[in-house]
């Protein structure tokens, strides 16, 4: 088994799509042609002497590096290839090097890396690898080719081939494929550890530092339908992203706490999934982004867009952000499902001492759907005390056994359309019932669960509980009335013209982010002025709305969509063409923010 996931692969060509139904597979028309087979990559490269072959972990060389080096034979060629994986240091050396950055054993949390990709290998033996003389073609492969610097030589090419980081966990799950200088695969959660707080921040770097020298990028996912386009494509199709509407590829994942509202709603999902828990509609981390020509599809990282057109993207914020989009949109789907754990986010001053990233975790939760019974825990109860709560905590732990969680946090209804807000340090979770939409500071993972309902994950086993790093954070004085007077969003309106209603829907303090509310009526418009921000959309009501740029370009988004307005697109149109109002978020970085 190459890939364990019931999520299907993504099509090689751009599937038919129906106005007002999500699409799953949503894709940038570019002008550079996207060519499919390892036929038609190797008589590219057929008149070439050097062949560097660079990618992304978990690309599958054993079979990309044959196929190929068998297409190139195929035209009498002579050749020579080279594994660069040979030059790598010893595993234990590569452990010892990244022991600061891998946090306790039994932690899910390390500490962001500053190391580079040719720490992993030894100079030496990267120095060592030459041109084969006797062959008409040396091919160099493997993570790191490219640090040989042979591709510079004339004659040379550099090819890049890239794996989505969602089809890479799929592969890792399925033990098909391994982190980055270790000898056998590790246990799933260490090397999501690993990657998330290691490799995947350098491996982003290095991809960056090889867009401007790419002759070719590859999109390894489907093993048997390569698709590829030229460097000089790729580059003009990021900058012309970059100054234009766009939607990320979403990917969505099951949970032991997951719903059925999205498997059952969107079209294109597996119907035999257990859940959906989450869908990752802009988590910048780890979505993809699909270019697509004449209907053909290849994919590459969101974060190869935003290292190489951040200023275009981001606008104002640029160089507080950089290449770390800020805004994080995801759905967590409990309807027909459970309760999330009890958790908290560190505060900023912890995140920043303890694992390394640069601002926290704060977040809000948008109810677009809920059951008429669905709640969400929010704040402590007045009297809360924390000796007494930290006791409790641990003895349920300890003794799996179940606690009456609201004798110490408190439960509200749920409503469509609330704003539910959480700050870094506030205790909370959402309740069984809700179609919650997250809309968040970009990191995701730093959620210390406190209390998880004595319940085990999918795999069978605990989930991970942090009860000391949640008390280290959690803020008690986040109780009684302060929640509902500081944590549950009061909307006001700031426009109301016959087209649409604006409103103002805020956030804490201590958001880095806003939020604005629009209400289109039927065949309503409202013209937005970017103020050099990026904004990020959602459609939370109504079926369909059609964004209409200053050069007349037409986009058109559906329910439960999330796209992204770069900063250098400049003024806007968005327009109601339907039949019924239709309802949309929009987030936006504060004009003044404190990280």
């Amino acid at each position: 088994m190459l890939r364990q996931t019931n999520s299907y692969i993504l099509p090689l060509r751009v599937p038919a799509s129906e106005e007002g139904k999500y699409v799953l597979y949503p894709s940038f028309e570019t002008d550079g042609e996207v060519f499919i087979g390892i036929d038609s990559l190797a008589e590219k490269l057929s008149s070439r002497k050097v062949i560097v072959v660079d990618g992304f972990e978990g690309v599958f060389w054993d079979k990309f590096i044959p196929r190929l080096s068998g297409a190139l034979e195929k035209r009498g060629l002579k050749l020579s290839t080279k594994d660069v994986s040979l030059a790598l240091r010893p595993s234990s050396e590569i452990d010892a090097l990244l022991e600061p950055f891998m946090g306790a054993e039994d932690s899910i949390f390390g500490r962001m890396s500053t190391m580079h990709l040719v720490d992993f290998f030894d100079r030496e033996a990267l120095r060592s690898i030459e041109v084969d003389k006797t062959a008409d073609i040396t091919i160099v492969y493997g993570t790191g080719a490219w640090l040989t610097g042979l591709h510079k030589m004339p004659d040379a090419a550099l090819v890049y081939v890239d794996l989505p980081k969602n089809e890479l966990q799929f592969r890792m799950a399925a033990g098909s494929a391994k982190n980055l200088g270790v000898e056998q695969p590790l246990e799933s959660r260490l090397a999501y550890k690993r990657c998330y707080f290691i490799e995947w921040p350098i491996l982003d770097k290095a991809r960056a530092d090889m867009t401007g020298e790419m002759d070719w990028i590859v999109d390894e996912q489907r093993i048997d339908e390569y698709t590829f386009m030229s460097g000089e494509a790729l580059r003009g199709a990021l900058t012309a992203m970059s100054k234009t509407p766009f939607r990320v590829r979403p990917w969505f994942a099951p949970g032991v706490w997951g719903g059925t509202f999205l498997r059952d709603n969107i079209e294109g999902l597996n119907k035999k999934e257990k859940n959906i828990a989450w869908s990752y509609e802009l988590m910048a981390y780890e979505n993809g982004i699909l270019l697509s020509h004449n209907g053909i599809l290849l994919e590459t990282s969101f974060s190869a867009l935003m290292e190489h057109c951040y200023h275009n993207i981001l606008g104002s914020c640029a160089e507080v952000f950089k290449s770390d989009f800020p805004i994080r949109f995801d759905f967590l789907d409990t309807i027909e499902g459970g309760n999330l754990s009890i958790q908290c986010h560190p505060r900023a001053e912890y995140i920043r001492s303890k694992f390394g990233k640069d601002y926290t975790q704060d977040e809000t939760y948008y109810i677009v759907k809920c059951s008429p019974d669905a709640r969400v825990y929010l704040g402590f109860q007045d009297n809360i005390d924390k000796v007494e709560f930290a006791a409790a905590l641990r003895k349920s732990q300890e003794e799996s056994k179940a606690l009456e969680i609201t004798d110490y946090v408190q439960s509200h209804p749920a409503s469509k359309h609330e704003l539910f807000l959480i700050p870094n340090g506030t205790i909370h979770a959402s309740g069984a019932g809700n179609l919650v939409l997250e809309i968040s500071s970009a990191p995701y993972i730093f959620t210390f669960k406190m209390y998880d309902w004595v319940r085990l994950d999918m795999d069978g086993r605990p989930r991970p509980i942090n009860i000391d790093h949640g008390l280290a954070n959690v803020r008690f004085d986040r109780k009684g009335q302060v929640v509902q007077d500081t944590l549950i969003s009061h909307p006001y309106v700031m426009e109301d013209k016959a087209d649409y209603r604006k409103e103002h829907v805020p956030t804490h303090r201590d958001h880095f982010y806003d939020v604005h509310r629009y209400t289109l009526h039927k065949g309503g418009k409202v013209v937005i002025d970017e103020k050099d921000k990026v904004h990020v959309w959602m459609i939370v009501e109504g079926q369909h709305a059609e964004l209409i740029t200053s050069c007349g370009r037409k986009y058109g988004y559906n329910y439960l969509e999330t796209f992204i307005v770069p900063a250098s697109a400049g003024t806007y149109t968005v327009v109601n063409n339907g039949d019924e109002d239709v309802v949309l978020v929009k987030a936006f970085v504060k004009d003044n923010f404190i990280l």
